[in-house]
């Protein structure tokens, strides 16, 4: 079967190609991928290649399907596992397999499986480790979004606080704490703010949001504006910890791998506060201080986290199928398969949030909020973009399971 897919051949070297799957094993299954979404962290993998933990040496000889936040459509299953999936059955998967102790990675480490193709191929290890995870929805968009909702709830759930005089770390944030999220207003940070309000069982006392860009502050604040919460364009360390009611914050989360915020967020802890260092940064050298007087006398801790679990994506699942949780407001470009490798290189100079990529269509990339414009305009997809403004118009800017069928019936369809 042949497909259209996005390979990284090298260092900066992705490229949209047509290649030939081959027939799949009795250990495999072969699926159709409609939506993948496209996160920093494939911008990091392209930009270090051969050198990223998770990349293959090999792969200027066999180059690797990039994309990991991905939703699709099962096609044919393999002998071994037809007693547990079924011909027509939708699912997303949860990259990060930790598969015999290895990296290995679907959109980091394979040939034949990854969120920016047509057709993929996957393998046994991804059912062995039980991270093929069957998604009952009538959109897909939603589930490419449980894989970063996963990594928020991930953190969420990593974070720790203590016991005075007993050896006990409760996991996750503190209920009924006061939080503080730093840099939270790109498309992470909302989907943390939107967790934080809507999936836990019991939300934080106080949740107060900062983010030096003034363009993702509005918009965050729009998104928001009828919730408990304080979204600030600030920084500065005397007006947050007075919001804080002075004595701080007990779950702060940084959103961006800046330095100077990370030493804020030291600087603003409660007693017994957890700093959570949410954003990977692509300097191996990359270092911050934190106050280690407050370590040793508040109890005050700090953790690092990559990605979520197996069971975090199940999670983003079930509230995403509750309607307790609503990753759409993540969303702010589309576009087809074609507009993946400049979408990628460029990643970190494109404004917005989420840009989310249907493999069957070609289209470049598009703010949604541009959609009205362009329909006015003399261009090819005048017509299209007339359509999906009215839908989104009525939604409030927001992309959703109407505009998603609307388009794959109406957009040019990407050709092998």
């Amino acid at each position: 079967m042949k497909t259209v897919a996005v390979r990284l051949h090298g260092k900066n070297d992705l490229r949209l190609d047509v290649l030939e799957l081959p027939q799949i094993k009795e250990n495999e299954i072969l699926a159709r991928i409609v939506t993948d979404s496209i996160c920093m962290s494939s911008y990091k993998t392209v930009i270090q290649g051969e050198d990223h933990k998770r990349v293959p040496a090999s792969i200027k000889e066999k180059p690797i399907i990039i994309g990991h936040e991905f939703c699709g459509e099962i096609i044919e299953v393999g002998s071994r596992w037809q007693c547990q999936f079924s011909v027509g059955e939708r699912f997303v998967i949860q990259p990060a397999l930790n598969y015999n102790g290895t990296l290995d990675a679907p959109g980091y480490s394979y040939e034949y499986i990854g969120g920016a193709s047509q057709y993929v191929i996957i393998p046994s290890e991804v059912m062995e480790t039980n991270n093929l995870i069957k998604y009952n929805s009538d959109c897909y968009f939603k589930g490419s979004l449980s894989e970063p909702m996963s990594c928020i709830i991930g953190a969420f759930n990593a974070s720790y606080h203590t016991e005075k005089g007993k050896y006990i770390h409760n996991m996750g944030v503190k209920k009924g704490g006061k939080m503080l999220i730093l840099a939270g207003c790109g498309p992470m940070g909302i989907g943390a703010i939107d967790y934080a309000l809507n999936g836990l069982e019991c939300p934080p006392s106080l949740l107060l949001v900062t983010d030096k860009d003034e363009a993702k502050t509005e918009r965050a604040k729009e998104l928001y504006a009828n919730k408990e919460l304080t979204i600030i364009n600030s920084s500065e360390r005397e007006q947050l910890l007075e919001l804080s009611g002075g004595n701080g914050f007990d779950d702060i989360f940084v959103f961006a791998p800046v330095a100077d915020l990370i030493e804020l967020g030291s600087s603003l802890l409660a007693e017994d506060g957890c700093l959570n260092f949410f954003a990977g940064p692509t300097d191996p050298e990359f270092c911050a201080k934190f106050n280690f007087y407050n370590a040793h006398y508040l109890s005050t801790h700090i953790v690092g986290t990559s990605g979520g679990n197996r069971d975090d994506m199940a999670k983003a699942v079930e509230l995403m199928e509750q309607g307790r949780i609503n990753p759409s407001v993540m969303i702010t470009h589309i576009g087809g398969i074609d507009a993946v490798v400049n979408t990628t290189l460029n990643l970190p100079k494109i404004d917005g949030a989420k840009k989310l990529i249907y493999n069957e269509i070609s289209l470049p990339l598009t703010r949604i909020s541009d959609f009205e414009g362009l329909s006015r305009k003399d261009c090819e997809n005048a017509s299209l973009f007339k359509g999906l403004a009215e839908i989104c118009n009525a939604s409030g800017g927001i992309w959703n399971e109407k505009a998603e069928k609307y388009l794959l019936e109406n957009a040019k369809r990407i050709e092998v």
